[in-house]
């Protein structure tokens, strides 16, 4: 963890420190239906803004009344300045970009038990940036599912120095410590993390990851959040991360023995390289490694992740024993999972706390290529991390 994580307020510190690290957080994730194909292309982010303001509109909730034009140059609950918000557009401090702002309050639940959420909207000649704080949502085919196809996708880096939080060209995520304050309430150690993220422009799956651009999206984010303690009363900031970060990810000649990179890992029939197959796998030590095949239009054909921090494994706890009708094991008490068409999970018991190993496939006529591959995923990212030996028994295939 980073120093800053360790900087809590003083009404949090103490509760945080009677609640182990592997027993705080929450869980999920899932996928958005595509129907029909699309050519290669991949990815648009700018849909989400595009809905925004119709959705939160719908819901009730009016924008502030200084939407527009910056009020008092200050933009994003007044994290940014007019320069902050240009450099995002422009690439540049000192750009002369004419940039609106449009924005929700941070507010929590008159209970406290969803946490913190707002909405920022920064717009300039026809470009959005659409940035978010609200609390991971738990719920299988909740918000969580479309937030994790995009947040944690493998062209996302590691922040670095014990950071949970994740950046590329176009997307970047950080949670809130807990201390200060990432979780609603001290009692709610299953709880998701409170994130902000913020999210800009097209993805295009077959270009390298524009390094600037990543490092100002990270930067970004950092800003926020170090606002949004300081809004909360909390001592102590988040370190730029910039100079700790993984290279961004590369493209992955896959072995025919080393799906995704992950050794003992065959390559199933029919899924080597082809013209639309290239393979993405998340760089560096972090809370998630991913692996996307095939992706198009934010989805990928076929996920495997390994969600190493506890606190984004406990995302997919619900899912783990509710997901299929028959379960799988390993040992007694080792963790609990499921196969079925489109998808095949387990969730370890670790020394640290929850692991989760998941394949996540388009389409429910994968069932043969998950089954195969699931315990050989399962055995080699447990032995990768130190959390094995795992190996996975599957029901018979009825």
């Amino acid at each position: 963890m980073s120093d800053s994580e360790n900087d809590n307020s003083d009404e949090s510190g103490a509760s945080d420190e009677r609640v182990p690290l592997h027993e705080r957080r929450r869980p999920w994730w899932h996928w958005q239906r595509l129907t029909g194909s699309r050519p290669r292309l991949a990815v648009t982010t700018g849909v989400i803004g595009v809905l925004a303001g119709a959705l939160l509109g719908g819901a009730g909730v009016a924008w502030r009344a200084e939407a527009g034009p910056f009020a008092d140059d200050r933009a994003c609950w007044g994290a940014f300045s007019r320069d902050d918000a240009a450099a995002l557009f422009e690439g540049k401090v000192g750009g002369k970009a004419d940039v609106k702002s449009s924005e929700v309050p941070i507010t929590g639940d008159r209970t406290g038990a969803e946490g913190s959420s707002g909405q920022c909207l920064l717009t300039s000649d026809g470009s959005r940036i659409t940035v978010q704080a609200h609390q991971l949502d738990t719920r299988f085919g909740g918000a969580g599912d479309q937030w994790a196809d995009e947040f944690l996708s493998a062209r996302l880096t590691p922040l670095g120095g014990g950071l949970l939080g994740m950046a590329s060209d176009t997307r970047a995520w950080l949670a809130v410590p807990d201390g200060c304050i990432g979780r609603p309430r001290d009692a709610d150690v299953t709880g998701g993390p409170t994130v902000i993220d913020l999210a800009t422009g097209w993805t295009i799956y077959d270009d390298e990851v524009n390094t600037e651009a990543r490092d100002r999206l990270a930067r970004a984010v950092v800003r926020l959040v170090n606002h949004y303690m300081t809004e909360k009363g909390c001592t102590g900031t988040i370190a730029d991360p910039i100079g700790r970060m993984p290279e961004p990810p590369r493209f992955l000649d896959e072995k025919k023995d080393a799906m995704c990179g992950v050794k003992g890992l065959p390559l199933p029939r029919g899924y080597g390289r082809d013209s639309l197959g290239r393979t993405l796998v998340t760089r560096g030590a972090g809370p998630v490694r991913t692996c996307d095949r095939r992706v198009l239009f934010h989805h990928p054909e076929l996920r495997l992740m390994t969600v190493e921090d506890p606190r984004l494994a406990m995302l997919y706890a619900r899912l783990s024993r509710d997901g299929a009708k028959e379960p799988i094991k390993a040992g007694e008490n080792d963790g609990y999972g499921f196969v079925r068409d489109d998808m095949g999970m387990f969730q370890a018991e670790c020394q640290t706390g929850p692991v989760t190993f998941l394949i996540r496939a388009d389409s429910g006529r994968s069932r043969a290529e998950i089954r195969t591959l699931l315990p050989r995923f399962v055995a080699a990212e447990a032995d990768r991390i130190g959390c094995g030996p795992l190996h996975v028994t599957l029901p018979s295939d009825g």
